[in-house]
């Protein structure tokens, strides 16, 4: 027995161009809005401009940041690679790219070609050279830290600023993937 009116057969309703498009609008709007999201409060991307973090990443890199690395009372470690809004006297809205070595309340110092960390040597396996300077001792101030880029001759890093201390709240997030090129694509660290 047929149903006349109801003319489509298994029940289904035909869609109108009106309807369709209003289904693909929204699918967009919430595309976007999820994208926003992603983008605004769990990861993003940075391309790196310089020379500074060489080895480990070189100019035209492109990582992948978890925005929520030290989030819910994770703090940042040593040999973690971060990104970070630049302290003021760059006048400069573009982040910066360096690892962390000195910890809040640690003392830092550099001479004869390491980095020592409360009197004892740091051994860097990542770095390009050994340092070519000599910096400290300095006791790094509650909720702050000490970063410097593993080209270490070549990085305008905590040693070369007028205030050395990267303030906790200046950190956006831990680099954590490569992306680009495709032929140095995976982690950072390994």
């Amino acid at each position: 027995m047929e149903n006349k009116d109801h003319p489509q057969k298994n029940g289904k309703k035909k869609m109108t161009a009106g309807a369709w498009a209003k289904e693909i609008i929204i699918i967009i709007l919430c595309a976007v809005a999820l994208a926003a999201v992603v983008k605004g409060f769990l990861v993003d991307s940075r391309q790196i401009p310089s020379t500074s973090m060489v080895p480990t990443i070189e100019v035209g890199d492109r990582v992948i940041l978890w925005r929520l690395a030290y989030a819910f009372g994770n703090e940042p470690e040593r040999g973690d690679i971060i990104v970070f809004t630049p302290p003021e006297e760059f006048n400069s809205r573009q982040d910066l790219i360096k690892r962390v070595i000195g910890l809040t309340g640690e003392t830092l110092e550099v001479r004869d070609g390491l980095v020592y960390i409360n009197n004892e040597p740091l051994y860097e396996d990542y770095i390009l050279e050994a340092p070519d300077y000599e910096y400290g001792p300095v006791t790094i101030p509650e909720d702050c830290y000490f970063v410097m880029g593993d080209n270490r001759n070549d990085s305008i890093d905590s040693h070369r600023w007028a205030e050395p201390f990267l303030p906790k709240e200046n950190i956006k997030g831990k680099a954590v993937f490569r992306y680009w090129p495709l032929s140095r694509i995976g982690g950072i660290y390994d």
